[in-house]
């Protein structure tokens, strides 16, 4: 059962959220113990929120997953953990979350989280069966993460951070995508519908531009006068070769077969 309900919770996943604390860093407020708290619970909440999106999500593919070869083993699909227990905790997740956020990080921090909830939802229905919008909502649920972590300390974001933001998080999203073409092949429809949508030239494509322009947007950034005011140094421009590399050889694991 425990094992069975982490699984469901997806706790792998709050990874992802770590882009919730990314403006505590960047406006270099991790030494303010006050704002690095606020900055954790944000980053707790987001966790107990896109859990209970997922349980909604799993209940919402059930009869899908119970057909799908690999996703039949979830733990809802398999029938290890009931559609009456995923509703309920979902439901308990979710208001925890919202009111945890209203009462201690605010009412900004409190719409964003309901905006990022409804999006998901709606993801879930509707949006992740229509190619290109379902990467594009991937890329905004990570803006969102960014605005939360904003709101959570009670700083302006960054024109930067957002544009770094979303322009990564379609690379990353891309990727996946093609990833999971090379990796499963024939079989990439039976795991995801939409990607029968989607062609490896297509994705290479895609993934080209979102790519060149996260560079191009990373190496503004770092020749921007106010930031480097704000670092103390203006040498941040030489970071770039770094982030080269670590693109290229993102892109040389995304098309392995591993």
């Amino acid at each position: 059962m425990p094992k069975a309900l982490l699984r469901t919770l997806r706790v792998k996943q709050w990874i992802k959220n770590l882009f919730v604390l990314a403006p505590l860093i960047f406006t270099r407020n991790y030494t303010d113990p006050a704002l690095s708290v606020q900055a954790l619970l944000g980053f707790a909440l987001f966790c107990l929120l896109s859990s209970s999106v997922y349980l909604i999500n799993d209940v919402i593919d059930l009869e899908a997953d119970r057909r799908h070869p690999i996703k039949k083993s979830r733990p809802i699909a398999s029938g290890k953990l009931s559609v009456s227990f995923a509703l309920t905790l979902s439901g308990v997740l979710g208001a925890f979350s919202l009111l945890m956020a209203y009462s201690w990080l605010g009412r900004s921090f409190l719409w964003i989280s309901v905006v990022y909830f409804v999006l998901n939802l709606i993801y879930s229905k509707v949006l992740k069966h229509i190619v290109i919008i379902d990467v594009l909502v991937v890329a905004i649920g990570f803006v969102l993460r960014a605005m939360a972590g904003a709101a959570a300390i009670g700083v302006a974001i960054s024109n930067w951070l957002l544009l770094c933001t979303i322009l990564l998080s379609l690379f990353l999203a891309l990727s996946k995508r093609r990833h999971e073409l090379v990796l499963l092949e024939e079989n990439a429809t039976n795991h995801r519908a939409i990607l029968k949508e989607y062609s490896p030239y297509l994705l290479d494509q895609l993934i080209a531009v979102a790519a060149g322009a996260t560079l191009v947007a990373y190496t503004l950034y770092t020749m921007d006068s106010e930031v480097q005011a704000h670092c103390g140094t203006d040498k941040l421009i030489f970071t770039t070769p770094v982030d080269i590399y670590g693109f290229f050889r993102f892109l040389s694991l995304v098309h392995q077969k591993e």
